[in-house]
């Protein structure tokens, strides 16, 4: 199968309340990288810095320099505020706390 001369790539930024997809039409041969400049979306998110945010192509962790192919899309990872662990290991801590104290009870 021949490869085509150009490449229909989507690019998605999750933002809290909605999700911004931009489509690009890029040569063969173009990166992830090349894929989120073309999107204009840093420019539109002033945020979005690709020394900081991670990126993926369909749900998988990629470098910026990956080669993309047709229909791929390109997602933009926004920094976890927390980390899970932690929220899981504090959620059962407060858990147990509450499950100890039951008062005094004196019969």
């Amino acid at each position: 199968m021949a490869e085509p001369e150009s490449l229909s790539i989507e690019i998605a930024y999750a933002l809290p309340q909605r999700q911004e997809l931009v489509y690009v039409q890029l040569p063969t041969g173009s990166t992830v990288q090349q894929a989120i400049e073309a999107s204009g979306l840093m420019q539109k998110y002033a945020e979005i810095d690709l020394k900081q945010n991670k990126v993926g192509v369909f749900g998988k962790l990629t470098k910026l320099d990956a080669p993309l192919r047709n229909r791929d899309r390109v997602e933009i990872y926004r920094p976890l505020l927390a980390d899970p662990k932690e929220v899981r290991k504090k959620r059962a801590d407060e858990g147990k706390a509450m499950k100890k104290g039951g008062g005094d009870l004196e019969g």
